[in-house]
């Protein structure tokens, strides 16, 4: 086993169980019966709960080893396999079976562990109806995210059909030069998961219900698309991810700019750091 330097030293248990190979940061706390086996490395701060299990890295077959990033936390009784990253600030919680990587920031549970939620993302309330019809209440949310608006258009009603109708560069702040649709998305499965440095969007969910976590580096919001008639604008520089999928969820995202890889961001380490650099 070896220590690292940091402010304050590991905390471990008597009863803990650390196989020599294992890295483990400072200010790490190891509760009781935990064991922490081969080819583990454990960042700064993380938190293992009583009688969480990591497995030896002889079952590893990334050939990575499992890496627990800072701040983390792993729940008691939890389950990690070999070979699998937990990201900064990610919770697992009690008596979760972790069969693959997960994200900064997210909360899992269960037997496969899910992602259940994101660490500080309010779930933010809609004072609109969700079904307004044209003579109800409309406009625009602020959420508690930088320049991060939902979006609650009219409904029209009429026996042939009914419809919801939204202006570009009006009710939505920028005019498309693209969409894209996501659909068929397993339950457990997240999308989204980056920035764009310059790239607007808008999301609407037309059939079916998501949710969205939006990121400004500071403050994090999840918001449920669940109707045709409400959508949320993403500014650039917000780190926007998508998950709790029903099975005929379909959603519908317009886009400021034509496809461009390098406009994306797809690691949080350095969207922080890229906002940093701007501040």
């Amino acid at each position: 086993m070896t220590l690292a330097t940091a402010s304050k030293p590991a905390l471990i248990d008597a009863s803990a169980r650390i196989d020599p190979s294992a890295l483990i940061g400072g200010d790490c706390v190891i509760k009781s019966g935990a064991y922490v086996g081969a080819g583990v490395n454990l960042g700064i701060g993380v938190v293992v709960g009583a009688n969480a299990v990591f497995v030896d890295a002889e079952s590893d077959t990334t050939g990575t080893g499992t890496q627990v990033k800072r701040l983390a936390r792993i729940g008691a009784n939890a389950s990690i396999y070999a070979g699998v990253v937990i990201a900064e600030r990610a919770e697992v919680r009690p008596g979760a079976v972790v069969t693959r990587s997960v994200p900064p920031n997210a909360i899992v549970e269960g037997n496969p562990a899910n992602i259940v939620g994101y660490v500080d993302a309010a779930r933010e309330a809609h004072p609109f109806a969700p079904h307004a019809t044209s003579g109800a209440r409309q406009g625009v949310e602020a959420t508690a995210v930088d320049g991060v608006t939902v979006h609650h258009f009219p409904i029209i009603p009429d026996l042939r059909g009914n419809l919801t109708v939204g202006e570009f560069d009006k009710q939505v702040p920028f005019l498309p030069k693209r969409y894209f649709m996501v659909f068929g998305v397993p339950s457990r499965e997240i999308r989204g998961e980056h920035a764009h440095r310059r790239c607007h969007q808008f999301l609407i969910c037309l059939r079916g219900s998501c949710a969205v976590v939006a990121d400004d580096g500071k403050r994090k919001v999840e918001i449920e698309l669940d109707a045709p008639n409400r959508g949320l604008y993403l500014p650039p520089m917000t780190w926007g991810i998508q998950y709790k999928h029903t099975p005929d969820a379909l959603l519908l995202v317009f886009a400021s700019d034509y496809y461009d890889g390098a406009d994306y961001i797809r690691d949080y380490d350095e969207f922080i750091a890229e906002l940093g650099s701007k501040a």
